[in-house]
């Protein structure tokens, strides 16, 4: 993330006396990926961070494969996971290796709890709802549409506008760091002209409100596999202040310039973030190609070394059928995959798309989790032949 950031008040130097009004020293915290040489960020406390009062394993989190292993493009129905519970702990694993996880929750309640990933960053996109990402480096306001990333062991609680609707999110864990494609980038870390967005579009924490509390304050940390309660003595967003490259960012995906031709582009042009393993694009409101003869809808393709999945965020994409909002489809390596019947005809001619839909590219084969397969589809591998599965009745189970 490569956008320098500064909020509160820090001393002039780094790794210099700081003092409180009461004439004590501040804590020094430096945060960052791989080692000292990574992005980072430096973070003034009212309290060391290290006065833990208690730390326990509470439960495992490791995903568990579905046994059966046959290679078949999958079709799952977000929109059938039962609402309800935490934004942290209520996650519905999906599919994942061991580069990426794709999760889902609809949460309705507020986190008691603070909450950080030690084991991953997150991307979450915001199907629905808004709220305020808390951390101890500010508030950062979301909204529908937006992307949310939380670098790992970032400490976070996840505010609820409950009173605006429900909440839908959709969670990719990256056990490497997001960051934006570097083709998007100049030498110098800046974003290029004609990458499909800017330095504008990102929005960072605004806000920052020390918190000078004592007491139990529990942190829920997801590592090794599973989740510990660490019970810290004092309220962890007691920054006064702090600056660097590393905290929590926001993009939304209406902010995504769609890159257009005169005949149909292959999904890179689509691609929003990087990570190690995988990508992850936007699919955009736009016009079609502008070709007299051009064939909108894609062309039928074989990935040998890559997953595609996609979150489709809202119920129309060209070139499938049967598919609703919320809707996720894996397509394996190893076998082609293309639009359903139908759909290349229908798309000649067509003018401009609505749809709207998140891709996330594996480059190495995904596992289907157990907890997906309550909301499978079971016969959407057979939809490119089968006339009345392509408008198919998903199981409400």
């Amino acid at each position: 993330m490569p956008i320098y950031h500064t909020l509160g008040e820090i001393p002039r130097k780094r790794h210099t006396v700081f003092r409180k009004p009461d004439g004590g020293l501040y804590a020094e915290e430096l945060m960052g990926h791989e080692g000292f040489t990574g992005t980072s960020s430096l973070l003034y406390h009212l309290h060391p961070p290290t006065t833990v009062k208690s730390a326990r394993r509470i439960r495992d989190l490791a995903y568990q494969a579905d046994d059966d292993a046959t290679l078949r493009h999958r079709h799952f129905l977000t929109g059938r996971v039962r609402p309800g519970g935490s934004p942290t702990l209520g996650r519905v694993p999906l599919l994942f290796n061991a580069d990426v996880a794709m999760l889902y929750v609809a949460p309705d309640e507020q986190d008691a709890h603070f909450y950080k990933n030690a084991q991953a960053d997150e991307i979450v996109y915001v199907s629905k709802g808004s709220g305020v990402l808390e951390s101890a480096f500010g508030d950062l306001p979301y909204k529908e549409g937006d992307y949310l990333i939380i670098h790992r062991g970032i400490t976070h609680r996840f505010r609820l506008a409950l009173a605006d609707g429900p909440s839908q999110f959709l969670i990719i864990e990256s056990r490497g760091h997001v960051r934006w494609p570097k083709r998007y980038r100049n030498d110098f870390g800046q974003l290029i002209e004609g990458a499909p967005y800017s330095e504008r579009d990102i929005r960072r924490p605004a806000a920052l409100r020390p918190v000078d509390q004592m007491g139990d304050f529990r942190i829920l940390a997801k590592q090794y596999d599973g989740l510990s309660e660490i019970v810290l003595d004092h309220h962890p967003f007691d920054v006064v202040g702090w600056d660097g490259y590393f905290y929590p960012w926001a993009f939304n995906i209406h902010d995504f310039e769609p890159i257009v031709g005169r005949v149909h582009q292959p999904p890179p042009v689509h691609q929003t973030f990087q990570g190690d393993g995988f990508v992850v694009c936007s699919f955009c409101p736009r016009p079609f190609d502008f070709d007299a003869n051009a064939l909108p809808a894609p062309y039928n393709h074989s990935n040998v070394d890559s997953d595609e999945v996609l979150f489709y965020a809202s119920s129309e994409f060209m070139s499938r059928k049967g598919i609703e909002y919320g809707s996720v489809t894996h397509h394996p390596d190893g076998i082609p995959h293309g639009p359903h019947p139908g759909r290349a005809e229908a798309s000649i001619g067509a003018k401009f798309t609505n749809e709207l839909a998140v891709m996330m590219d594996s480059f190495r084969p995904l596992k289907v989790a157990k907890a997906a397969l309550a909301i499978e589809d079971p016969l959407y591998h057979k939809s490119w032949v089968d006339a009345q599965h392509a408008q198919f009745n998903p199981p409400t189970s």
